[in-house]
């Protein structure tokens, strides 16, 4: 028996896209009847089943450290996707290296696959018509829609709605925004030096964790663990992952102090951020709390903490100076967490060495870093309503819906099939998923003994592509008490940010926007790396910073961003 998306849950459905309302309301296709051929199973907690076997593209962002395997559609994750829904999916894989870049090319170029996913901007694809205006659809999305009302996603939602009022991309949604990157320590060598990094990470700033690396270095030097000339903080997913923005590091760094930088900055149109006191846009490039930023940040290079190679390095050359304890401190993030405890344990030796993962220190701000409640998401090509027709596509749509919005894939793709790759567990009278013996997750964040069967890199399974967003329980469950512990503690020594609006510019305007910021980002970038790492001085060169970022259009992109955001909202 077909389980149809019924007539009150596509009320349901409609009043939560018109809740949206006003200027900004999106606006849905003329009609909210259903297709006239329903030849699948679908609705909230159904999986989608097609009673004729379908293929849809798909497009497939293939990581190095990860690489897509024949496993993967013989045995693993597509052969599984297939077998519940009928659904072939022909996968386009792009290395994760250029994937924007290709992704890119083939929309332009008419050859996009039906569905792309993995996708965080898509501003720059809305006015050549080449993605569908998703938000006329999310109607015939039952799991879509049921997640957005029951966590009042509304006024998430509205942050990527375009000058017409409509979405383009189906983003991931999170109950709760979760931070994701922090810092790993020694704190056996912490300890060794005087220091309980349990009661600093409390309440520290950034300027704290430079006093106390200072000492700590001096530590080291006693003991003929390092020489003075030494660098004790050499860190990954800034060098050749940053691509010349600073990466990780420099946006964990500047969120703290109010400023986008780093991977931060990338779509930013020049560092653009929202005062929610004076009610307008301003750059955070040229604000003195980026100058406050960058001038801790040079501390650590110019008192000999940080190694300027962090900047320049690649991830694995971070990797293996903090595994052979030539540095105490490095980036980390819930999926490398227990690959890096690992990594260290097996050079040095379990029982030699002791790591703990801290809340980041503050700088003028104690906000996370990460703030919104949307990622990255999925864009649907002109391609597949071309192909398909309405009808068709509406079904694809619905595919779409339980793939990247049920509660069962979402299981699936993270976890792999229940009792073939994990099974619950009681816990202190709580269910929770755990692997069966003789598996192991990088992916995941789940350690294994040696041997045991990686299920990402054999499955496919808790790959980046296709699973973000969902519930905190849901995106929570791979969780180590570690971890949660972590979380915990974000809880008690961090707060909040709004998420800032967006002024949603049209075509015409996107383009002068973008014209303007791809040399002013540039700029930003090679100045601010040039700071931090002490080949320009910040006192000396300040004002020759700004006036050349004045030059390349940033008041014009402030003044142009402010007047559009408050044209849409008189």
């Amino acid at each position: 028996m077909k389980k149809l998306f019924g007539a009150t849950a596509l009320v349901a459905a409609t009043a939560l896209l018109a809740s949206c309302g006003g200027k900004n309301s999106a606006k849905t296709s003329s009609s909210n009847e259903e297709p006239g051929v329903i030849d699948y199973q679908f609705g909230v907690d159904t999986p989608f089943h097609s009673d004729t076997p379908v293929t849809y593209s798909i497009s497939f962002s293939d990581a190095s450290w990860y690489p897509m395997t024949d496993t993967w559609k013989t045995e693993g994750l597509f052969k599984k996707i297939e077998d519940i829904t009928n659904v072939h999916l022909d996968v386009v894989s792009y290395d994760s290296g250029d994937y924007p870049q290709k992704v890119n090319l083939a929309i332009n170029s008419g050859a996009a696959t039906y569905i792309i996913p993995k996708v965080y901007s898509e501003d720059q694809y809305v006015s050549g018509g080449g993605i569908v205006a998703v938000s006329d659809y999310t109607q015939y999305m039952p799991n879509f829609t049921a997640f957005a009302e029951k966590y009042d996603m509304q006024a998430d939602l509205n942050t990527i709605k375009q000058s017409d009022g409509k979405f383009y991309r189906l983003p991931g949604m999170h109950q709760a925004a979760l931070q994701d990157y922090t810092i790993m320590v020694r704190d056996d060598i912490f300890a060794a030096a005087g220091y309980d990094i349990r009661e600093l990470e409390k309440d520290w700033t950034w300027e704290t964790l430079h006093d106390v690396l200072v000492n700590v270095k001096k530590y080291m030097v006693s003991q003929g663990m390092c020489s003075e000339s030494d660098y004790i903080w050499s860190d990954l997913w800034c060098g050749e992952s940053g691509k010349g923005s600073g990466g990780n590091l420099l946006k964990l760094m500047g969120s703290t102090y109010n400023v986008l930088s780093g991977w931060a900055i990338e779509g930013s149109n020049g560092g653009i951020k929202y005062d929610w006191n004076k009610k307008e846009f301003y750059s955070s490039s040229i604000s003195e709390d980026f100058k406050k930023f960058i001038t801790v940040a040079n501390s650590f290079i110019k008192d000999g903490i940080l190694d300027p190679e962090t900047f320049t390095q690649s991830d694995e050359v971070a990797h293996n100076k903090f595994y052979n304890g030539k540095t105490v401190i490095m980036s980390t993030n819930r999926a490398q967490m227990a690959s890096d405890v690992v990594g260290i344990e097996k050079i040095l030796g379990k029982g030699n060495c002791s790591t703990y993962v801290t809340v980041y220190p503050s700088g003028t701000s104690k906000a996370l870093a990460e703030t919104a409640r949307l990622e990255c998401g999925v864009m649907i090509s002109t391609n597949a309503l071309e192909d398909l027709g309405k009808e068709k596509f509406i079904k694809m749509m619905r595919f779409v819906d339980w793939l990247f919005y049920s509660k069962d894939a979402y299981s699936l793709v993270k976890w792999g099939p229940e009792n073939e790759t994990w099974h619950y567990v009681d816990v202190d009278g709580k269910k929770i998923k755990q692997l069966l013996p003789g598996f192991k997750c990088s992916g995941l964040g789940i350690a294994g003994a040696e041997g045991d069967v990686d299920i990402r890199l054999q499955w496919g399974y808790a790959g980046g592509n296709y699973f973000y967003g969902h519930s905190t329980e849901e995106s929570t469950d791979n969780f180590t008490p570690e971890v949660q512990d972590l979380y915990s503690r974000y809880g008690k020594y961090k707060t909040i940010a709004k998420v800032d609006p967006k002024a949603a510019p049209d075509e015409d305007q996107r383009e002068q926007l973008t014209l303007w910021a791809v040399p002013l980002i540039d700029n930003i970038n090679a100045w601010t790396l040039n700071f931090v790492t002490g080949k320009k001085d910040i006192n000396r060169d300040w004002n020759e910073y700004v006036t050349s970022c004045k030059n390349l259009n940033i008041e014009k992109i402030v003044d142009m961003t402010n007047k559009i955001y408050k044209e849409k909202n008189k």
